[in-house]
């Protein structure tokens, strides 16, 4: 981790070029038109607020404190206008996560793509036809558990068995994926995706209905049941710190959003995007975006990226943190001409990491550049109220991880790499697909991309 104000960002195009075999802009893996199923808009809207017949949704912050009524939007969301930083009711808060405490320190953790393939899912799967996913995050969980705030990229959409459980192209997850990622200690899921589209309009339904039935403390972003969701903005607290975090997709692999569901997937759009971050800068004391973007198996940032980056810097973000390429891209602090870190109120202080890459994935593809998919980024951030009280970065880093994966039930988890050794990577199966799979090149790529700051 970094311990003083820099500016790090390692676009080895170059070395990169040797790693991947070739870049192009992201291609559409399905237009499989299945966004216009027969469910009514008022389906999802009276599904997801039907306990008790009830119409209006508490909601919930990130230290178990309800604030109630009409105005409290689905899934810790603020309507714009609905409430300010004055009407939050909170007394005597706990962390979800542990006993109350002094310290003003906020730990943020993020990790990529939960990329379901299709194997993943079947070592998932146990003799009985049951589910079950916690063996993915068994040895991260400790990492994930000790944050104040654990995000997750859920890549695939969760519509559950009766969607049919499927891999790429068009990916469909059982539920227990979703009580994994709680089991494995995340808070926020990122369901903004290019795949969020991929089983239509009843696969957002479903989702949302999982999400609010099963765990309904836990913030869902990126996805919408109603307008009223898709105009607010998800703010969690922690240690009385408000974080607004937002979520968007670049696409949804060129399936439409449902015409009479249009809000469903939250997009990069810039009218949006400017409003949302307007309304966090008003009402939050840290902004976190995380954006679905950028251009699939390329480890530097393309201009689509550095084009967002700046409308996120002017708009007020403090923290991005994106997804989709597969593969890991260099972290950056943007900085101002103030010495120290700051928050960033436009043109200021702002921590970007471009890609975290995979979390877990099996992908059938063979040949160079597969090892690339294989290592993944946990973004760890530290936060705190500098002399101003203004919330800012204390202190950031990345950590390495690898998929491991060994055929039968359960041979799919993720591990440090800093803890992978050698015998393990000649027994990934990763290799038949990629001879060059071993420790030496994930270590080598992490080098290229992150440069010394990764170890």
């Amino acid at each position: 981790m970094k311990q003083d104000k820099l500016l790090y960002a390692v676009m080895a195009s170059a070395m990169a070029a040797c790693l991947i075999n070739g870049c192009g802009k992201t291609v559409d893996e399905t237009t499989e038109d299945v966004a216009d199923e027969v469910v009514s808009s008022e389906d999802i809207s009276d599904s997801i607020n039907s306990e008790n017949g009830q119409e209006e949704t508490d909601r919930v912050t990130g230290d178990n404190e309800t604030v109630a009524g009409p105005d409290a939007a689905l899934k810790n969301n603020e309507a714009y206008g609905e409430s300010d930083a004055d009407s939050w009711d909170i007394e005597n808060a706990v962390d979800s996560k542990g006993s109350k405490e002094d310290d003003r320190e906020v730990s943020i953790i993020m990790v990529g793509d939960i990329l379901l393939h299709s194997p993943v899912e079947d070592a998932a799967r146990d003799e009985n036809g049951d589910y079950n996913f916690d063996f993915i995050f068994s040895n991260m969980k400790d990492e994930i558990e000790g944050a104040d705030i654990a995000i997750v990229n859920q890549e695939v959409i969760i519509g559950g068995e009766e969607l049919g459980v499927s891999g790429y192209p068009s990916f469909n997850a059982p539920y227990e994926i979703g009580d994994s990622l709680v089991n494995a200690g995340f808070d926020v899921i990122c369901h903004g995706t290019n795949h969020a589209l991929d089983k239509g309009k009843r696969g957002i339904i479903n989702t949302l209905n999982y999400w609010e039935e099963n765990h309904p403390d836990i913030t869902v972003v990126g996805i919408n049941g109603t307008s009223q969701q898709q105009d607010s903005v998800s703010i969690v607290e922690k240690k009385g710190i408000k974080f607004a975090i937002l979520n968007y997709t670049y696409g949804t692999n060129g399936i439409p959003l449902p015409s009479d569901m249009p809000y469903a997937v939250d997009m990069l759009d810039e009218k949006k995007v400017k409003k949302d971050l307007e309304y966090a800068e008003e009402n939050a004391d840290f902004t976190i975006v995380c954006p679905h973007w950028g251009t699939e198996y390329r480890l530097d940032a393309d201009d689509y990226q550095k084009w967002w980056t700046d409308i996120f810097r002017d708009g007020g973000a403090d923290l991005i943190i994106g997804t989709h390429p597969h593969v890991i891209e260099p972290v950056e602090f943007i900085e101002d001409e103030e010495a120290g870190y700051s928050n960033n109120h436009g043109d200021g202080d702002m921590l970007v990491y471009y890609s975290l890459g995979n979390f877990v994935s099996w992908t059938s593809s063979t040949g160079a550049g597969v090892t690339n998919r294989m290592v993944g980024g946990m973004a760890k951030v530290k936060v705190g109220k500098d002399d101003l009280e203004e919330v800012c970065v204390e202190d950031f880093g990345i950590e390495a991880v690898v998929c491991h994966l060994e055929k039968g039930y359960e041979g799919v988890t993720v591990y440090p790499l800093s803890e992978y050794t050698d015998e393990m990577a000649l027994r990934n199966e990763i290799v038949s697909q990629d001879p060059d799979f071993s420790k030496e090149a994930c270590v080598n790529l992490c080098n290229s991309v992150w440069g010394n700051d990764w170890k």
